[in-house]
Order: C-alpha cells, then sequence, then structure tokens
C-alpha cells in the first residue's frame, strides 16, 4: 500500500521529485548554510504564486467559460482557433512575460476545448503555445527574466537588445505559423446552454477584486510595484474576500522552482566546476548556453554563464534559444505540463514525447541559422 502511494506521488509530481533529488545531492557536497537564501529567487515565486492564485479566481468566476464562448463563436474551424491562442502566447510574451502568457492562457486554452469537445487538440495547441511563449518573449527585456538580467548586465540600449533579437523573433514567428497550419482544420460546436446563463453581477465584488490584482501584478512585473508589497495584498485581500482559492495554487511547481534553485546555486559554489567552465564557455557562448539551459534551465545558465564571458550579444542568443529543447530548459515550460497534466494527467507521456519533438526541430533551425550569421 505505502509503494503503491508513492508510485502515485512519483508519478503525479516526477519533475518536483527530481528537483528535489538534484538539490539534495548537492547540499551534500555543499553544505546548508545562509548562503542559501541568495539562491531563491523569492521575486519569481512571489510573482508567480500571485498569479496562479489570481488566474484560479478568474477561473472560479467563470471568466475563461465565458470568454472561451467569445471566441468559439468568433472562430469557424479548429485551426483559426489554435491560431488566436497561440498567437496571444507569442505576442502578449513580449509585455507580459513569458510565465505570465502561460499562466493566464493555458486555462483559458482548456476551458476552450472543454467547451468545444475538442480534448484531441490539447496536446499540439499548447506545446505550441508554450513554445510560442518562449520564443515571442525574446523580444524584449520585459519579456523573461535571463533578458531583463542580462538587459541590465550588458548595458544596451533597448534598441539595440531589440534588433539583436528581431531577426529570431520573425524566423521563430513564422516557424510558429507553418507549424500551427499542421493542425487539424474541421469546424467546431459552438452550442451550449451555459452561455446565456453566466451571470457577472452576483460576482462583481470578486470580479473587481481579481481585476485590480491582476493589474497590481502586471506592475510587478514591470518592476513599478515591489513584489513583497503585491505578495501582502494579494495574500490578505483573498484571505479576507475569498479564502478557499488559497488551495488552488499548485504549490508542488512553487517547490520545484525552489529545488531548482538551491540546485543551480550550490552548482555554482563547486570550484571544479567553476573552473571547468571558464575554460570551455569562452569563444563557444553561443552552444554552451544552449547546451547549459537544457540541464539547468535557460535563467540559471544566464546568471552562470554571465561570470565567464563578456559576450553578452551571443549569451543573450544562446539562453533564449536554449529555453527550447528540454522540459526544464525554460521554467515556463514547466507551468504549461503542470496545468496539462491537471486535466489531462493520463496522456503525460504522450505530450512529453510531442513536446520534446516539436522543441527540439525548432531549436535546430534556430541554432543553424545563430550559427551561420555568427
Amino acid at each position: 500500500m505505502i509503494m503503491k502511494q508513492i508510485i502515485s506521488f512519483l508519478k503525479k509530481d516526477i519533475v518536483m521529485c527530481i528537483s528535489l533529488v538534484l538539490a539534495m545531492i548537492s547540499m551534500f557536497i555543499v553544505p546548508p548554510s545562509k548562503e542559501y537564501a541568495h539562491y531563491i529567487d523569492f521575486r519569481t515565486l512571489s510573482l508567480l504564486l500571485c498569479l496562479m492564485l489570481v488566474m484560479a479566481g478568474f477561473r472560479s468566476l467563470g471568466v475563461f467559460h465565458q470568454l472561451g464562448q467569445v471566441l468559439l463563436r468568433l472562430c469557424h474551424n479548429t485551426r483559426q482557433i489554435a491560431l488566436v491562442l497561440i498567437g496571444l502566447c507569442f505576442f502578449t510574451s513580449m509585455l507580459i512575460t513569458n510565465d505570465v502568457a502561460l499562466i493566464t492562457f493555458i486555462p483559458f486554452t482548456i476551458e476552450i476545448l472543454m467547451l468545444s469537445n475538442e480534448h484531441k487538440l490539447a496536446i499540439p495547441i499548447i506545446v505550441m503555445q508554450t513554445i510560442a511563449a518562449n520564443l515571442g518573449s525574446m523580444l524584449t527585456p520585459l519579456g523573461n527574466p535571463q533578458n531583463l538580467y542580462l538587459y541590465s548586465l550588458s548595458g544596451v540600449s533597448l534598441g539595440s537588445f531589440i534588433v539583436t533579437m528581431l531577426p529570431y523573433c520573425i524566423l521563430s514567428l513564422i516557424g510558429i505559423l507553418l507549424t500551427s497550419l499542421l493542425i487539424a482544420k474541421h469546424a467546431v460546436n459552438t452550442a451550449n446552454e451555459s452561455y446565456n446563463t453566466w451571470k457577472i453581477s452576483g460576482y462583481r465584488p470578486k470580479m473587481i477584486l481579481y481585476t485590480l490584482l491582476f493589474f497590481l501584478c502586471l506592475l510587478c512585473v514591470v518592476r513599478i510595484l515591489p513584489y513583497q508589497i503585491l505578495l501582502a495584498i494579494v495574500l490578505i485581500l483573498i484571505a479576507i474576500l475569498d479564502r478557499k482559492n488559497l488551495t488552488q495554487a499548485d504549490y508542488a511547481l512553487l517547490l520545484t522552482f525552489t529545488f531548482l534553485f538551491i540546485f543551480i546555486g550550490n552548482l555554482s559554489n563547486i570550484d571544479v566546476i567553476n573552473a571547468k567552465l571558464a575554460q570551455v564557455i569562452q569563444g563557444h557562448e553561443l552552444l554552451s548556453g544552449i547546451l547549459a539551459s537544457q540541464v539547468i534551465s535557460n535563467v540559471p545558465a544566464a546568471i552562470l554563464l554571465s561570470g565567464f564571458t563578456e559576450n553578452y550579444h551571443d549569451l543573450l542568443i544562446s539562453v533564449n534559444l536554449g529555453g527550447l529543447g528540454t522540459l526544464i530548459a525554460s521554467m515556463a515550460s514547466l507551468i504549461s505540463f503542470k496545468q496539462f497534466c491537471a486535466v489531462y494527467g493520463d496522456s503525460k507521456l504522450k505530450y512529453l514525447f510531442w513536446f520534446t519533438i516539436t522543441n527540439v526541430a525548432f531549436l535546430i533551425v534556430l541554432y543553424a541559422y545563430a550559427y551561420i550569421v555568427s
């Protein structure tokens, strides 16, 4: 019985378990100390928690359900729906980050697929949404954490930053559009009795609450509002006005991030590894960033490798392209995977297969372009 429970737990949160094991192994090499507190990106974790709670609030009010019905009435076939959903992730990620885009639109997508009874499209659409969010976010410093970090570190102008990433963004958009055209095209069922039964009047106070909290999250994303203040406001208001919603966040995902931060932090404090990195990175920033991202994800890779090179141009390109490939290459990819598994848990292996195949294909094309022009 206990063994079955352990196996069930491992199947449910395999990524978290792997990250825990990595963190524990690294702790034997670098014993715990007060420095561990500096490993963890509390801003990212706080913002992620706040956004998960806000999105759960909107979902409980039926917002995604209602918006899904509107979209279904505007789109006449599955391909149009797919292009809209994927395009939303690509373009919004430039301003609200890839994490926020996926937290916002993956639940929206799942709601639409349920309304239209098109569950078989969940894997191709969500996989492409994840790729779109990771690649669309390349264009701006606000698009993802590694961009903001390297933008601040390098001191380049906003214009130079965008010019550097624009060709890759355009090539990515072309690839996304072409790949999306492979999604099956057929008419969708837009009839649903609940369309006219959804009432906002009874939920107006909560709707105002979560709309306000969402805008506060955006202010935090652009660093106008400190994350500590945002976290306090979100937790206090939801605890008072919608307490049951506090249980709806994916705390396993937050633990996964925490364990990975500890693992990467310890890795960067191992002298042998640091010395080896210094030898291999110089002159090979493009490939180094891509390969490192596959193992430790692109945000930690950017932070780790920036200590061994001043070629921020190639490093910027490499860690953005490095978000493609494995599931942990981009932390944002974990978000869509977890949300997919929450509804379609029996298909997680199939999802991972198509996710990896599609990501590797995009990575090969973009790396080939980067290698040619470098």
